[in-house]
């Protein structure tokens, strides 16, 4: 097409970006835990993607000051292990203010790593959302 205007294809993938793991994964959690909220988005494709790409880039922006510089000395494995280290409490921290479980008068509505409640937590959500971590091949 020459009159300068763009493609249809091109003009929809600009519209509606591709939906990432996080946005795939506040998808499910969402429609799981909150499907009252969830039928009242009008564009649940769009909506998810660029919630998505927004968690996505704030995890990217915790990740360095997590990290920290590189260390003397450090070898390839442990400078592995610290990065890593740093992308799981990003996202611990990140995906903390976007997931939400349904409130249970026994435990409290948040928890962390540390906490007691924990394990039963996450196996909780991870059987609500069908585990789309380990289905997928998203870890």
């Amino acid at each position: 097409m020459t009159s300068g205007q763009p493609e249809p294809e091109a003009a929809s993938a600009e519209q509606s970006p591709a939906l990432n793991y996080y946005g795939e994964l506040m998808r499910r959690q969402w429609q799981g835990c909150l499907p009252d909220v969830y039928q009242q988005i009008r564009d649940p494709s769009n909506f998810f993607a660029v919630l998505g790409e927004v968690i996505a880039q704030r995890i990217d922006e915790h990740i360095d000051d997590l990290a920290g510089d590189d260390q003397h000395g450090e070898g390839y494995l442990a400078k592995v292990a610290r990065l890593t280290a740093a992308r799981e409490r990003a996202q611990e921290r990140v995906l903390g203010e976007y997931l939400l479980l349904p409130p249970d008068e026994g435990r409290p509505v948040i928890t962390d790593r540390g906490h007691p409640s924990w394990a039963e937590v996450d196996a909780e959500q991870r059987e609500r959302l069908g585990d789309p971590l380990a289905r997928e091949g998203w870890s």
